[in-house]
């Protein structure tokens, strides 16, 4: 079976790979076995929610059992309003139920709200267990499955309680991308289009290129895009596992406004790519007032996120409410926003915004003007 194989060196964390092919989730259990920390391992919790359990549930545990491995399956509801301290609890108690020990191993077979779940339980339980991701959505591979961001979200905001676990593995098999709807699909193109724009004019114009090819999900562009997110993602993280030293946050670009919508709009109402891609076009038309970003990143950023089918966000709330949110936000400090603005292609400033210059691009955002 032909896949391609990315490893992931973070320094202070054993290495891991992520296996990128068609029909790879059928050799997931061999790959698992071969695992150090999966050696003496006979315990499997394979988390999965209701939309993806009954499609590969079944499959993911056939792998495992022909391993050596004995899996349970937990499904939990799926939807970014499940993910939550209360259906966490839920899932250590089935953990505790089930008497599994630290010899277990914990599999997130699903979407960033399971990867992100599965990886906090593994955290936690027992002070620590290893944690497989099996992402199963274009966003997941490329982004939320690799770089050991875990946690779940309280009624303030999105993330604000979790823990960096890193896998020991990612199995991302291309095939299960298959059952994605529209709306699944583009949410995951946003986030590539955020590592285009942050990582190089390679990359950006690549995507660029190949805009059409992936929105008809042709195999060889959706598996090139794939690896080129997360090798992008591998390396920024090698530099800052923690997101301590700011060269981490590149990756929240777009994601200052994008939480905030979230937010305030309601779970679930636009999809995580689609406000991620309208907070990277807020993020940019600001970047023009503070690190002098060219109109012309603007315009063909603009086109690339309606290429990939990520039309601007027509809701709007009070921009009171909208700066409020962004206060919220895990990455403002001592009550100050700060975004990641791009000066150019492949270049970008972490800066601290003070509040009316926020509120001014909030007011032109919600009259819908550009910079």
């Amino acid at each position: 079976m032909c896949a391609t194989k990315v490893m992931v060196g973070i320094p202070g964390e054993d290495d891991y790979a992520i296996r990128i092919g068609e029909g790879v989730l059928d050799d997931l259990g061999r790959d698992v076995r071969a695992l150090p920390c999966a050696a003496k391992a006979t315990r499997v919790l394979l988390l999965t929610d209701s939309n993806v359990g009954p499609l590969y549930a079944d499959r993911a545990k056939a792998s495992l059992a022909a391993a050596g491995f004995q899996a349970t399956d937990v499904t939990i509801p799926a939807g970014e309003e499940n993910k939550n301290i209360q259906v966490i609890a839920e899932i250590w108690e089935a953990m505790a139920d089930l008497a599994l020990g630290r010899d277990c191993l914990v599999v997130a077979l699903g979407g960033g709200v399971v990867g992100d779940m599965a990886g906090f339980v593994a955290a936690t339980y027992m002070r620590g267990v290893p944690v497989i991701q099996v992402p199963t959505t274009l966003l997941s591979m490329v982004d939320s499955s690799v770089g050991g961001k875990t946690g779940f979200n309280l009624s303030a905001g999105k993330n604000l309680v979790g823990a960096f676990k890193q896998p020991a593995f990612v199995c991302a098999s291309t095939d299960v991308l298959a059952t994605l709807n529209e709306r699944e699909w583009s949410c995951g193109l946003a986030e590539i289009a955020k590592s285009a724009v942050i990582d190089s004019d390679d990359f950006f114009f690549w995507l660029v290129d190949n805009a059409p090819a992936l929105m008809e999900r042709s195999t060889a562009a959706v598996t090139e895009a794939i690896t080129r997110s997360v090798v992008f993602k591998a390396n920024v993280v090698a530099q800052d596992k923690t997101e301590s030293k700011g060269v981490r946050e590149c990756l929240n670009y777009g994601h200052t406004l994008a939480h905030a919508v979230e937010l305030l709009s309601g779970y679930g109402t636009y999809s995580h790519g689609h406000a991620v891609a309208e907070g990277m076009r807020f993020a940019a038309r600001l970047g023009q007032h503070l690190v002098g970003t060219p109109a012309e990143l603007v315009q063909e950023q603009d086109a690339l996120l309606d290429a990939l089918g990520l039309p601007a966000i027509e809701w709007r709330t009070d921009e009171a409410a909208m700066l409020d949110a962004m206060k919220k936000d895990k990455k403002a400090r001592a009550g100050n926003v700060r975004f990641t603005l791009p000066s150019d292609v492949g270049s970008w400033e972490l800066a601290t915004v003070d509040d009316e210059r926020i509120a001014a691009q909030l007011r032109e955002w919600k009259a819908g003007e550009t910079a």
